[in-house]
């Protein structure tokens, strides 16, 4: 059975990312943030995205931006995820802003509704704890650029139904996406290993072993990979990372996971990479 509407919880980068990618693929999506200029922003980021969706995907879009914009509602009124099929959630890597809102869903969704959340680090079984669904409450990691990306990791936690797994799956089957089924461990596959290459190629930075630029071009020209990790964490967002950085070090309290002083050091001064519009590379026009 198609999910037909799903509530989307957080504008930000990663929120508007699964909103266009539901909208686009026909889904009513109810994107819910806490003000309407956070909602403004993100639909002027949306529209904007559609073209580079459009630019770089392999096949083109079959509805145009218009036709996208409006399967989106954008509202600051959680109730209105009452209406939802599926509810995926976005906010900030925080335990303190996650918490009440899974409060908040697991009131206001319907009984049957699952609660996935897009997370780089948190336990989803933590998160699954807080509401009186927990079998129906798993992890679903995507990733940013999220229109362009075609594989999801998708956490089952220690509740996790294989229904709810399986509802899930066919969710992303409908976006266009494959998911991967992980079991639950803080950072999950995906991040427990990026976050930790991230962090170790900062301190590289840090140490003037190597200049930011050379290190990418290492790991793209050595590797193969599409874009090296400073780059990767300029795009992730430098806050992002460290939140995820921090999060990885509380819960397994081992000294790999302490994020660099030069990290930290560049949040401190706003230097958020492409959002801010510089990181370890310059983004200004």
């Amino acid at each position: 059975m198609k999910i037909q509407t799903v509530g989307v919880v957080g504008a930000g980068v990663m929120g508007r990312g699964v909103a266009q990618a539901l909208a686009q693929t026909g889904h009513q999506v109810i994107l819910v943030d806490l003000s309407d200029a956070i909602l403004a922003n993100a639909k002027t980021e949306i529209k904007a995205n559609i073209r580079v969706y459009n630019l770089f995907a392999k096949e083109k879009l079959a509805l145009g931006a218009n036709e996208i914009l409006s399967n989106i509602t954008f509202s600051t009124d959680y109730g209105r995820l009452a209406e939802a099929d599926f509810v995926v959630e976005n906010a900030t890597e925080k335990w303190e802003i996650k918490q009440p809102i899974y409060q908040q869903l697991d009131a206001i969704c319907a009984k049957a509704v699952i609660l996935a959340v897009n997370t780089s680090a948190i336990p989803i079984t933590r998160i699954a704890g807080l509401t009186k669904r927990p079998t129906q409450v798993l992890g679903m990691h995507f990733m940013n650029p999220v229109p362009l990306k075609p594989m999801v990791e998708v956490i089952r936690a220690y509740h996790t139904s294989a229904e709810t797994l399986a509802q899930a799956n066919e969710l992303l089957r409908q976006m266009g996406k494959e998911g991967i089924v992980v079991n639950d461990s803080s950072g999950f596959v995906t991040n427990r290993v990026m976050m930790l290459t991230v962090n170790e190629a900062i301190f590289l930075l840090q140490e003037q072993v190597a200049q930011a630029a050379d290190i990418d071009r290492l790991f793209e020209q050595c590797f193969g990979h599409k874009m090296g990790p400073l780059a990767t964490a300029d795009l992730i967002g430098l806050d992002t990372v460290l939140l995820s950085i921090e999060v990885l070090y509380e819960n397994f309290k081992e000294s790999k996971y302490r994020p660099c002083p030069l990290l930290q050091k560049m949040v401190d001064a706003g230097l958020y990479g492409r959002k801010s519009g510089q990181g370890f590379f310059s983004y200004t026009k």
